[in-house]
């Protein structure tokens, strides 16, 4: 009998950089809690749809074209795209990737990031700028779940085989997958704001 796997979900992770990290992630800090300071349609917006936190995704969603720290981050960020392109063997067509939208979110103790989706984008990601000890991962969910209308619990196996998979959230990391997985990330148990930056790139 052969059994084969199928269909693999790929995601990376990986430092930003060799070196270099604390300094460069003390600048983005400054700039994302200076952001939440001026940016009042953004934390309007926060309100309404991010209870508790602070998110510029519907006000300054593009902060790479407004910040040359910003702009350094797009530039370490497309090196990893690339890379991951390379291993999902996504045909391009002589065109590059690029970011479209990057934006700051800042979860401080009980909020929560619920279950979602990146439409009209190919990959997206997130960079940890400030992950407290006991901060909540990334949670990633099985894209086949909704279609397992009649499925039994399953037991664990050599290799796992979850519904869901929790990344932990580590300052100075990079995570990258396709737009279409569907995450969250659980409430925020500690007292300590996670900060963290978001961002999507596309190839038209």
């Amino acid at each position: 009998m052969t059994t084969h796997s199928l269909f693999p979900t790929l995601v990376y992770t990986k430092p930003l950089q060799p070196r270099g990290t604390p300094a460069f992630n003390a600048r983005l800090l400054r700039e994302c809690l200076q952001l939440r300071h001026d940016d009042a349609a953004g934390r309007h917006w926060s309100r309404q749809s991010y209870p508790g936190g602070y998110t510029s995704y519907s006000s300054v969603s593009r902060m790479q074209q407004v910040s040359p720290t910003f702009a350094a981050l797009e530039s370490k960020l497309s090196t990893h795209v690339r890379a991951f392109s390379r291993e999902l063997g996504l045909d391009l067509d002589g065109r590059d990737l690029s970011m479209t939208d990057c934006w700051v979110n800042i979860m401080p103790r009980g909020v929560v990031h619920g279950l979602h989706l990146h439409p009209l984008s190919t990959i997206s990601g997130t960079y940890y700028v400030q992950t407290p000890k006991g901060c909540p991962g990334l949670k990633l969910e099985d894209p086949r779940l909704d279609r397992m209308m009649a499925s039994p619990p399953r037991r664990a196996t050599r290799g796992g085989n979850p519904a869901w998979v929790v990344l932990p959230a580590v300052a100075g990391r990079v995570v990258l997958f396709e737009s279409w997985l569907r995450h969250e990330v659980p409430p925020n148990p500690v007292r300590e704001e996670r900060i963290s930056i978001s961002f999507n790139y596309n190839w038209f």
